[in-house]
């Protein structure tokens, strides 16, 4: 078997083979899921950050781009044909870094233009890299969010290895908003070491220093989680991170996780270092938590997972007038039918 990062020293295009388009990997109805779509365009990735589920699945074979575009937005303009009152959140970033590798590749650009002109998707691209040029020029229509995954320099000098530094992040999204781009802040995964609390509370400072809250589509926070069989593979290909000796139980969908008392103080305390710069039209959401813990950090949360989609729907719609009209919770309840 090859080390996992061999497959990383190549690039290769393929074609889009069977169904590329589909709802996110985690999606678990014990916990709060928002329903988001994946676009399967990018396999593998250059970054090699320790705590990555990549490692667990791309142990061999080259990093790959799908760079036949029709045929993915065959796909999609069939998927989202489909209900074409909803509003479909699109992304690329499940099994890559949406902009890593843009320069070589293209594709992100390609995508863009295609999303440009739909009228009931929107396309986000994630990325832990500063590689925004190639895509500054484009006419989006505003139909594409750029989306950062962040966290304190600490941990992406410790954790995040080859990934841009921090303020090289937000040199890139100060780039992206001004080139008219909503932005995607994802506070993903929180993970505990010394100092985090001040640490992610200056993190918020200087995201906020950087991009306007009026610019920014979502904000998501999760913390640290990863399969069970997952573990030992860190230990032995990052052997100096102590990621796995943190007290960690299984929940309901298989994956390891800090303990709730120590979830809900992370999330509490970078959720009010938020509230010092957002308003109440910033739509902050939990990724894959339960219904309980939105309740302890929020006081609230919605009454399904088709709810928090159609929330999406009416914020992007109420901020940016990005549907014909306001949404109906209607067609999103179809989708658990």
């Amino acid at each position: 078997m090859m080390n996992y990062r061999d497959g990383k020293r190549e690039v290769q295009s393929i074609t889009k083979k069977g169904e590329a388009m589909g709802t996110c990997a985690t999606f678990n109805r014990k916990y709060l899921c928002c329903h988001v779509y994946v676009l399967k365009s990018v396999h593998n990735c250059p970054f090699e950050c320790s705590y990555c589920f990549l490692q667990n699945y791309m142990n061999d074979g080259a990093t790959k781009i799908v760079d036949d575009i029709d045929a993915l937005m065959e796909e999609v303009k069939s998927k989202t044909a489909s209900g074409p009152q909803r509003l479909f959140r699109i992304g690329t970033w499940e099994l890559g870094d949406s902009l890593a590798l843009e320069g070589e590749t293209g594709q992100a650009a390609r995508l863009i233009r295609e999303f440009s002109t739909m009228g009931n998707a929107v396309l986000e691209l994630k990325t832990k890299s500063n590689n925004v040029d190639p895509i500054l020029n484009i006419s989006h229509n505003g139909r594409t969010v750029v989306s950062w995954s962040l966290n304190t320099e600490y941990i992406i000098n410790t954790e995040e290895h080859r990934t841009a530094p921090l303020e090289e992040r937000l040199l890139a999204m100060r780039k992206v908003s001004k080139a008219g781009y909503l932005i995607g802040l994802h506070f993903d995964p929180m993970i505990f070491h010394e100092g985090w609390e001040e640490g992610y509370a200056g993190l918020v400072d200087r995201v906020f220093d950087s991009v306007s809250p009026e610019r920014v589509a979502w904000i998501s926070i999760g913390s640290l989680r990863f399969n069970p069989e997952m573990k030992k593979k860190m230990e032995n290909n990052y052997p100096d991170n102590r990621l796995t000796c943190a007290e960690m139980v299984l929940g309901d969908d298989a994956k390891m996780r800090y303990v709730k008392p120590l979830r809900v103080k992370m999330y509490k305390r970078l959720y009010s270092a938020l509230h010092k710069h957002i308003s109440e039209d910033n739509l902050v959401y939990l990724c894959m938590e339960r219904w309980d813990v939105w309740e302890k950090v929020f006081g609230n949360r919605p009454d399904t997972i088709e709810h928090l989609d159609f929330l999406f729907a009416q914020s992007l719609y109420k901020r940016f007038g990005l549907m014909n009209g306001p949404p109906k919770m209607e067609f999103y309840e179809e989708i658990s039918k």
